[in-house]
Order: structure tokens, then C-alpha cells, then sequence
């Protein structure tokens, strides 16, 4: 029976340390992100900000479809990755959240996970993770699909070895062409393959027949972000400057401009034992259901909960 996969390694989320310390210029200005206030802890809790950077954080990282589809602000998360990061020991722990969980949303009702952000931005998905799993979230990193492709173009592309094939009929052909509603036939076989950003996003985002589902696409994300890692570790304060410009409005964050700098340090000091990559499959965690006519995840609170907690501290 298939339970949680956790293993050592940079995983989901690695390249959002280099990224974000990237937006930070040699003078201490944020350039090239929007930088959005950190909400404010319930009553009571802690403001989670680290004293002299070494106290744990945890940041939740938001990834959208943000092509012509979608009306402004009205994105949805198909990726939305816990990180919880301890400076002094030097350990990051990734826990991917299926987009499809149907939980109550901190705006009212019920709806998939992914639904969050649409109704009330950052504030709104925040609020839904705090509640439904019982965690604090300190700061957010929100990306779009041009920052993923700018990023990867930036370090020269990743090299990465596909461990099964990618064969999509109906992959959206939305990027750089003038039909959002546009289909095309992707595929990746595999072997050992170099990638530049928008083949790199198109790895990572591919949906349809995936034996895994979604939980496969979490997989080759994760996949892609160690290669990834692996590139902007050779970045140097001198780059960030520019690859901060290059966003262009693709990355939004709550983070202070100290905590960002403290990322670029603790991202190239890490090696790979260091870093826990989790992620919910199977049946111990999620269950196949409908509701409103859509096919959703029904969430197993009573395993997902400890394992969450296992990682990121209870609030309660």
C-alpha cells in the first residue's frame, strides 16, 4: 500500500531560495517582484519572525496557470508546497498539498485547495492551509508559468534524466501564442535530457496520462527543481540584480527584503541529506470523490494531520 513518499534531496519548491534572494539588488531595494505585507498571526501565536535569521520559518509556495484564461487575481494554485526551513540546523522539509483536496476555504464553503487563492489572492490561500492543517505560515512566494521558463533560461536550462515517458495530447498550448484555449501534442521520452525553461515547464505542468496522476506531475516537478537547484547554486550576489528584473512581475512574496537575503546563503550551504521532500499519495492520505459534478480528493484528516505535524508544528 502506498503511503507517504519522503525522501532526502532537493525537492519541490528548492529553486524559490535563489529566486527570491534574487529580487533583492546590491542596495537593499526589492526589484522585479511585488512584495506584499506578511499577515498578521492569530492572537496569541508568535510572529514567527526569526531572531538573527536562525529561528525555524515556514513559507508556503503558490505556482499558477496565469495565462489569457484567467481574469487578474482570479488564479488558481496548481501547486501549493509547505517549506519549512531551520537556519541553525540547517534542514528544509517540502510538503506538497494535492491541488484537488476538497477542504473548507477560510472565504466560505467548500471547494478544491487550488480554489483558495481566487477567492481573496495570497490571504485567502494562506488562511485556508493555516486552518485546515493546523499550521502557521509566516511569508509567501507566489510564481507564475513566464517565472518558472525565465529562471530556467537564466542558469542555461537543466539537465535531467526522464524516468518514464510523457505523452500528452491535450497539453495547453498557451504560452507565447495567441490562443489561450490552444491544445498541442507533447511529447517527453525517456533518457537523459537537456531542457530550457519552456521545456522545462512544459515537464513539470503536463497532466494527462500520468499512471500516477497528479501525484506523477508532483513527482517530475520535484524531478526538475533538483536539476534545478543544482544550477542556481552557481548564482553570485552580482546576478541577482538582473535576474530580478527579468520577472517582470511573475513573482509576489511577503518576505522582508532581510529574510530573502538569508536564502541565497542557507540554499547553497545545503546538501541533499538535508532536505526532506514529502508527499501525500495513496490511499492512507486521500480518496477519490465527487462533488458539485467535479472530481475532487477527500481528504483522511486523521492521517494527514500527524503527518503534517510531524514536520510543521501545531498551532494549537
Amino acid at each position: 500500500m502506498l503511503g507517504f513518499a519522503v525522501s532526502g534531496g532537493a525537492g519541490t519548491g528548492a529553486y524559490f531560495y535563489p529566486v527570491v534572494a534574487a529580487a533583492v539588488s546590491s542596495t537593499g531595494q526589492a526589484t522585479g517582484i511585488r512584495h506584499q505585507p506578511t499577515p498578521s498571526p492569530p492572537a496569541g501565536q508568535p510572529s514567527g519572525n526569526p531572531a538573527a535569521g536562525q529561528q525555524p520559518f515556514t513559507i508556503l509556495l503558490l505556482g499558477s496557470d496565469n495565462d489569457a484564461k484567467f481574469a487578474n487575481g482570479q488564479l488558481l494554485t496548481q501547486s501549493m508546497i509547505l517549506v519549512r526551513v531551520d537556519p541553525a540546523a540547517q534542514k528544509v522539509t517540502m510538503l506538497s498539498i494535492p491541488r484537488d483536496l476538497q477542504v473548507p476555504i477560510a472565504s466560505g464553503g467548500r471547494g478544491k485547495i487550488m480554489e483558495a487563492f481566487a477567492y481573496g489572492g495570497a490571504k485567502s490561500a494562506i488562511q485556508t492551509v493555516e486552518q485546515d492543517f493546523d499550521v502557521q505560515i509566516d511569508d509567501y512566494v507566489w510564481i507564475g508559468l513566464q517565472g518558472l521558463v525565465k529562471l530556467v533560461d537564466y542558469v542555461g536550462g537543466i539537465d535531467v534524466v526522464t524516468t518514464n515517458p510523457v505523452m500528452d495530447d491535450q497539453y495547453p498550448n498557451d504560452v507565447g501564442t495567441s490562443n489561450p484555449y490552444g491544445l498541442k501534442r507533447l511529447a517527453v521520452m525517456p533518457g537523459p535530457q537537456h531542457m530550457n525553461g519552456l521545456q522545462a515547464l512544459e515537464y513539470v505542468r503536463s497532466r494527462h496520462s500520468d499512471a500516477r496522476e497528479d501525484f506523477g506531475r508532483s513527482f517530475r516537478q520535484q524531478q526538475v527543481l533538483v536539476a534545478l537547484r543544482a544550477k542556481a547554486k552557481g548564482l553570485n550576489p552580482s546576478d541577482l540584480p538582473e535576474l530580478a528584473q527579468a520577472f517582470n512581475g511573475e513573482l509576489q512574496t511577503s518576505m522582508s527584503v532581510d529574510r530573502a537575503r538569508q536564502l541565497l546563503p542557507i540554499a547553497t550551504r545545503l546538501q541533499p541529506s538535508d532536505i526532506n521532500q514529502v508527499v501525500m499519495v495513496g490511499p492512507d492520505y486521500t480518496s477519490a470523490g465527487s462533488e458539485g459534478g467535479a472530481d475532487v480528493l477527500l481528504p483522511s484528516w486523521d492521517t494527514i494531520l500527524p503527518l503534517v505535524h510531524r514536520y510543521f508544528p501545531s498551532t494549537g
